[in-house]
């Protein structure tokens, strides 16, 4: 995770951040999971997702970056991160995925000239089930990165108010 800083600062167009989302994502990927994250041409299947990661961010650009994927994908990513068999990652799977979208987010800002210090993170909070709705007050952006991980498809999701 020690590819250079982006030049980009904050308040320009947040779809240049995209391959920094992408750099920050795969990076974290190959260092926790010791596999691949691969960029999804395909939009993903949404209704597939049963677990979603989210982390705040707040200071120099305040919204929120999730992770979403399925309990599958979920329960290969604790397996993979902890050394275990994936049938007895289950139980672990929830602070996996709050992990990995900490990383995420800390590895991003701190690929934005600026943010390292500027921005603060909130503790991972992590919600399973399909049936919900997040919506933000305020006007915001959305950058989605759609991603594959063995097969099975893998979503960030980074939310930039104002």
């Amino acid at each position: 995770m020690s590819a250079p800083k982006t030049s980009q600062g904050v308040g320009e167009n947040h779809e240049q951040w995209r391959p920094v989302v992408e750099l920050a994502s795969q990076e974290v990927f190959d260092l926790m999971v010791g596999s691949p994250l691969v960029v999804a041409v395909e939009p993903p299947a949404e209704d597939k997702f049963d677990i979603t990661g989210m982390v705040g961010l707040a200071g120099q650009i305040c919204g929120m970056l999730t992770v979403r994927c399925s309990l599958r994908s979920g329960a290969k990513i604790a397996s993979k991160m902890l050394g275990v068999e994936i049938e007895k990652a289950g139980a672990e799977m929830s602070d996996a995925l709050g992990e990995i979208c900490n990383m995420i987010a800390g590895n991003f800002k701190n690929k934005i000239a600026g943010l390292g210090d500027g921005c603060m993170l909130s503790v991972p909070t992590v919600i399973t089930g399909q049936d919900y709705t997040c919506r933000s007050l305020g006007d915001y952006s959305i950058l989605r990165v759609n991603f594959a991980f063995e097969g099975e498809q893998f979503l960030v999701v980074l939310e930039i108010h104002g």
